[in-house]
C-alpha cells in the first residue's frame, strides 16, 4: 500500500495565518529577501522564491496567485524577523501625543519621509535611522515604519519638544562640535523684513529676497541629524539648504565650512551654496539655483 506525500502550498495569507503575523508583514518579508518583486499592481515570483518552494497556483474566481510549500514556515526569515517591533505612524502620533494626521508631515519636514502620489516613502536619511518601507496589500498604497528607536531619536524628541512649546536644553556646543564661539562672534542683529534677525547684512538680503519672493523659510534650522549642525535657511518646499559663505579667508570658518559640506553629502540632503559674489546678484543666481530642485521662485 502507498502512502501519499503530496505537498501541501498555502498562499501569502494562509501562509501569514499559521505564522501568526500580518499578511503585509509576510509580503514584506517576501520582498525584501527577494522571494517576489512588485510589478505594476501584480506580485511576480522570483528564481529565487521558486527555489525555495514557491510555485502559481490558479483560483477560478481570483485568478493566478503565488503558493509556498509549507515548509517555508520554519525558514529563518521568518524566525528572525519576527521579534522586531515596527512602529507606525499612528503609534508615533499617540507616543508624542500629536494627531496622527501631523505626525507623517512632521517627519517629512525632518527629511525622514517624502509625500508620495498617495502614501509616504522613506527617504535616505530615513533609512539610514531603520525606516522600513511598506505598502499596503490591497491598494499598493506605501507607508513606512519604524523601529522603536525612534522615540529616542534626538532630532524627533526636539521637534516635537518645540511643537508642543516645551522649552529646548541649551546646547553647549555649537555646530559641528566647536564652542560656542562663532554664534556668539557674530550676533543675529541684523533684523530682515519677516522679522528674522540674521547675523551679517548678506544674510538680510537673502531672508529679505527669500520673504519678498513668497517663499516659506526658516533662519538657523538644525539639521534633522544627529550632529549639532545649523544650516543658514531651511526651505521646507523641496527641503532645500542654503549655506552662505561669507568669511572663507578665515582658516577657523575654512574648516567649519568642510566639515558641514561633508555632513551634507553623508545624508544627501540638498544643498544651495552662495558666496559673496552672489549677494549682488541674486535675482539671477537664486531662481536658477532653486529650479534645480523644483522651487519656481516667480
Amino acid at each position: 500500500m502507498k502512502t501519499s506525500n503530496k505537498i501541501k502550498f498555502l498562499s501569502t495569507t494562509a501562509l501569514s495565518k499559521e505564522l501568526k503575523m500580518n499578511v503585509k508583514e509576510v509580503f514584506q518579508i517576501l520582498l525584501n529577501d527577494g522571494l517576489i518583486k512588485r510589478i505594476d499592481d501584480n506580485w511576480v515570483l522570483t528564481e529565487k522564491g521558486e527555489k525555495l518552494g514557491g510555485t502559481l497556483k490558479k483560483h477560478p474566481r481570483a485568478g493566478e496567485y503565488i503558493a509556498w510549500n509549507e515548509s517555508i514556515r520554519d525558514n529563518k526569515i521568518f524566525t528572525s524577523t519576527n521579534t522586531e517591533v515596527l512602529l507606525n505612524a499612528t503609534a508615533l502620533s499617540n507616543h508624542f501625543g500629536v494627531s496622527k494626521l501631523k505626525m507623517n508631515p512632521i517627519l517629512s519636514e525632518l527629511g525622514f519621509v517624502q509625500k508620495a502620489i498617495k502614501g509616504w516613502t522613506v527617504t535616505k536619511l530615513g533609512l539610514s535611522i531603520g525606516g522600513k518601507q511598506l505598502e499596503y496589500d490591497k491598494t499598493g498604497v506605501p507607508y513606512v515604519n519604524w523601529p522603536e528607536s525612534i522615540l529616542h531619536n534626538k532630532r524627533l524628541v526636539e521637534t516635537m519638544n518645540e511643537l508642543q512649546g516645551n522649552e529646548p536644553e541649551e546646547n553647549k556646543t555649537s555646530d559641528t562640535g566647536n564652542s560656542l564661539g562663532f554664534r556668539d562672534k557674530f550676533e543675529a542683529k541684523h533684523r530682515s523684513a519677516d522679522g528674522h534677525y540674521v547675523r551679517s547684512r548678506a544674510e538680510m538680503l537673502i531672508d529679505n529676497w527669500l520673504y519678498m519672493s513668497e517663499i516659506v523659510h526658516a533662519y538657523e534650522r538644525k539639521l534633522p541629524v544627529e550632529e549639532d549642525v545649523y544650516t543658514d535657511f531651511y526651505l521646507p518646499v523641496g527641503k532645500v539648504y542654503i549655506e552662505y559663505w561669507g568669511l572663507e579667508n578665515d582658516p577657523r570658518y575654512a574648516a567649519r565650512k568642510q566639515e558641514k559640506l561633508k555632513i551634507y553629502e553623508k545624508y544627501g540632503f540638498n544643498l544651495i551654496e552662495l558666496q559673496d559674489a552672489d549677494i549682488q546678484n541674486l535675482d539671477d543666481i537664486l531662481p536658477k539655483k532653486l529650479l534645480k530642485f523644483g522651487i519656481q521662485a516667480y
